[in-house]
């Protein structure tokens, strides 16, 4: 059994200038075991005005979120800028070059998923999710944002809960955090 530590699904949705960044809590060791159910992969940085979201190997996902959080002090607080200073400091250094992992990060006017390999993406039609459950998020946010009119906020948590009920790396104890 691998002893890899794997944070699972995170799911980002954008309506009615909010987004809301919603994360379950299960960490799960190898493919087999939960290590964890109540972990935090949702978090503010930045003086609260950035909200990140992590999922892959758990010690990827914080050297990830720990360098971008540096990035953007370095940048005053510009999500992009800090995303593409990330991206290039990726390619300079050989450590930094294949964190196993993914992340969601968003400000007031910006979403963004950044890659664990320096990819930046800006998603399109106001929904994206990553991680193991990220796919079953993914398309029920789609499908919620497509024919419901809930926030932002509502529409993450449900395809969370949507997500755990389909996957086995998926758990019910979702943190849902809103710029």
């Amino acid at each position: 059994m691998s002893s890899q530590f794997r944070g699972t699904t995170i799911c980002a949705v954008t309506r009615d200038g909010k987004t809301a960044i919603a994360g379950d809590g299960q960490i799960t060791m190898g493919e087999k075991v939960v290590f964890k159910s109540t972990a935090r992969k949702v978090r503010r940085i930045y003086n609260d005005q950035v909200v990140i979201g992590f999922a892959g190997a758990v010690a990827d996902a914080f050297t990830l979120s720990e360098k971008f959080e540096e990035k953007l002090v370095q940048c005053g607080g510009s999500l992009e800028r800090a995303a593409v200073a990330l991206a290039q400091m990726w390619r300079q250094e050989q450590g930094m070059r294949q964190l196993e992992s993914l992340m969601l990060a968003a400000d007031k006017e910006s979403l963004l998923m950044i890659s664990g390999t320096g990819e930046v993406i800006v998603p399109d039609g106001g929904a994206v999710a990553i991680g193991s459950g990220g796919n079953y998020a993914y398309a029920a946010a789609r499908a919620l944002l497509e024919n419901t009119d809930l926030s932002a906020r509502e529409i993450a948590e449900k395809s969370l809960h949507i997500a755990a009920s389909i996957c086995v790396f998926t758990n019910d104890n979702v943190i849902v955090e809103e710029v």
